[in-house]
């Protein structure tokens, strides 16, 4: 692969986002306790303005608003404007957000396929990063961040925000305790609504928007209206479909309940599209296992059965449990002695012995807020956070593993965790790095 430097990476083909004038890596100075963290927003879209106004609740200062799509600023600079009166910066150039020395830290939440691009420049830029998951589109990607992280010394923290709730905390030391007994089998669950997606007719590229700088790393396509607006996450060019978008959060609470056992030495994934055969490449039904040397994890996903809801804000709000039965994101431990039905994003949790009697369980609370401070906490203190991109990689990885397995005819895969590599098989292996386009290939030296 040709590689390049980061002022060509952004100067030969982001069509205005130029080249940076900072050294990279270069420390910036430590917060004081009482010091606003000023950070910037890039990708203005809906996660990225509700990820951004809860930095601001937290005490946070919003300085930059970064996007290709005029629109998308707009209406995040109205949203915001209600818990920060002082309007930030508007840009389309990444270039100002890196070059501030008025950012000390960036929300990613662009399309996946430019989380790890946007995090890498961030923090050879000096920069701190609140990255949204998946936090990479590919193995090789995430392992990258992982250097990038520890080589410029940055805080990179992971949007899987269950890391940081008491519930959770407090279920995996019930876990740790013992009092499950051993635990030899995990089922994971991804099982949520969906409906058919067709892509229709394209529209007109929006006034101002650059195309080509959207897609980025990704292959090049015309533009389409319905790919722009959301429906990415049904293409493999963008996007690791349901699984990696939204169930990496389930698998990852999962990996914390276990005590973050590592990666698994084998994966098998069947799947495909077998309730809507429509414009989607990604599937709508997978049934996955993850073999490690002393469980079994499973992991099953749907996208079309309406009667599965995912936890609802009622029930961290009136300290109700879900029904579990037609819980979507649900997890199950089951240990030799007691079982544990863990819910994500406030759906508490219970652990049952033989008649269904509850031995003990716990109700959810909201997990956004205790994620955001943990991360502004750590970028004044220097101190690793609650979900550290070293950390959150192993879930992106068991992800990716899965879809792999998929896409190489529903296979059954042995995978190296120390080489981050599948045993003997190269075409699994030729998943591992997506071919990025001229002009958008990662900065050569991490």
């Amino acid at each position: 692969m040709h590689t390049i430097n980061r002022r060509h990476f952004l100067g030969s083909s982001l069509a205005g986002v130029a080249g940076f004038s900072l050294l990279a890596g270069k420390a910036e100075r430590i917060l004081g306790a009482n010091e606003k963290v000023q950070f910037a927003l890039v990708g203005c879209g809906g996660r990225g303005r509700y990820v951004s106004r809860g930095m601001i609740e937290q005490g946070a200062e919003l300085t930059h608003l970064c996007d290709l799509h005029n629109e998308s600023i707009d209406e995040a600079e109205q949203f915001l404007s209600a818990v920060q009166p002082k309007k930030p910066k508007r840009v389309k150039d990444m270039r100002a957000v890196f070059d501030s020395k008025d950012v000390n830290a960036v929300v990613v939440a662009t399309p996946d396929h430019w989380h790890a691009l946007a995090t890498i420049l961030a923090v050879q830029a000096g920069k701190d990063v609140y990255v949204e998951k998946p936090n990479a589109y590919d193995i090789w990607e995430s392992r990258k961040m992982v250097e990038a992280a520890k080589k410029y010394n940055r805080i990179v923290q992971v949007g899987t925000q269950n890391r940081s709730a008491p519930y959770t905390i407090a279920a995996a030391e019930y876990v740790k305790s013992g009092k499950l007994g051993k635990i030899g089998l995990v089922k994971v669950y991804n099982l949520k609504s969906g409906r058919e997606f067709r892509l229709g007719k394209t529209g007109p590229v929006p006034a101002g928007f650059n195309w080509d700088t959207w897609l980025g790393p990704a292959p090049e396509r015309p533009y389409h209206d319905r790919i722009f607006n959301g429906g990415w996450h049904m293409f493999w060019d963008y996007s690791g479909g349901d699984l990696v978008d939204d169930g990496i959060h389930q698998l990852d609470l999962a990996m914390m309940a276990l005590g973050d056992p590592g990666l698994p030495i084998r994966v098998t994934c069947i799947g495909g599209r077998k309730v809507y055969r429509d414009d989607r490449e990604v599937p709508d039904v997978q049934e996955v296992s993850y073999e490690f040397e002393d469980r079994i994890v499973t992991f099953e996903l749907t996208n079309y059965p309406r009667y599965m809801e995912k936890t609802s804000a009622t029930m961290f709000r009136k300290d109700y449990l879900p029904y579990w039965t037609q819980n979507a994101t649900r997890i199950e431990l089951y240990g030799s002695e007691q079982m544990m039905m863990l819910g994500r994003h406030g759906g508490g949790w219970q652990v049952m012995i033989s008649g269904g009697k509850i031995a003990e369980q716990m109700f959810g609370q909201i997990v956004d807020p205790p994620h955001y401070v943990n991360f502004l906490k750590c970028v004044k203190d220097r101190s690793r956070p609650n979900a550290d991109i070293a950390i959150a990689h192993n879930a992106c990885v068991m992800a990716h593993m899965a879809n792999i397995a998929h896409r190489v005819g529903n296979a059954g895969l042995q995978f190296d965790a120390k080489s981050l590599r599948f045993v003997d098989h190269a075409a699994a292996n030729a998943f591992l790095k997506r071919e990025y386009r001229k002009g958008y290939e990662p900065p050569g030296s991490i």
